[in-house]
């Protein structure tokens, strides 16, 4: 099923309403949808080079109000849906995230794996409806999302303009590592802000 949608959307990404098509896949991947939108963003950057900067904004506005809707879910409907997503993906035990990070020390933590996923292959809609279930501040949420969605879209966005499809073939072999290297420089730097700012 999963190798289906992932076509779909790739064949999605050469129609007229591409655009829209973004949109909608950026917008539903932040809450339970498993394709994400950089599926389609390689294709469209490749065939509208100069439209890359478009692209990336429909991909990082959409994904932002989706991750909010995922929020909402988490907030209002987790036993009705949220767990039920959380069991398509193998993740049920959501009563420890909330009590490890309840806390202000692990509010903080939340934040630093609310960023790393925002910019990594790993399960953003886990963490935008856990944030919601946990009632995290929803200002840092919405920043900390658009933050991080707007560099891994842009950079995506930005390495297809300039490398075209090579991109695709580095995307298949290590960019699981290199967002492994930057997921680790991102808890790095939250620990070093965190242990100065607890220090204080």
């Amino acid at each position: 099923m999963i190798k289906k949608l992932f076509d779909k959307c790739v064949d999605w990404a050469g129609r007229k309403y591409a655009n829209s098509a973004l949109a909608i896949v950026s917008f539903i991947e932040s809450s339970f949808f498993p394709i994400p939108p950089d599926v389609m963003i390689i294709p469209m950057v490749i065939a509208k080079k100069q439209y890359f900067i478009k692209i990336a904004l429909i991909a990082t506005i959409f994904s932002v109000l989706g991750g909010l809707f995922g929020y909402l879910i988490g907030y209002v409907f987790f036993n009705e849906i949220g767990f039920k997503i959380f069991q398509f993906y193998g993740y049920e035990n959501v009563n420890i995230l909330k009590e490890m990070f309840s806390s202000k020390q692990g509010m903080f933590s939340w934040f630093g794996l609310l960023f790393v996923a925002g910019f990594t292959p790993l399960p953003f809609k886990i963490l935008t409806i856990t944030s919601g279930f946990i009632h995290y501040n929803i200002f840092v949420f919405i920043l900390t999302c658009a933050v991080t969605r707007g560099l891994r879209f842009f950079l995506v966005a930005f390495l297809t303009n300039k490398f075209g499809s090579k991109i695709s073939s580095f995307m298949e072999k290590k960019a699981g590592k290199w967002t492994f290297i930057i997921a680790g420089v991102v808890i790095l730097l939250c620990a070093i802000v965190y242990f100065l700012i607890m220090n204080k």
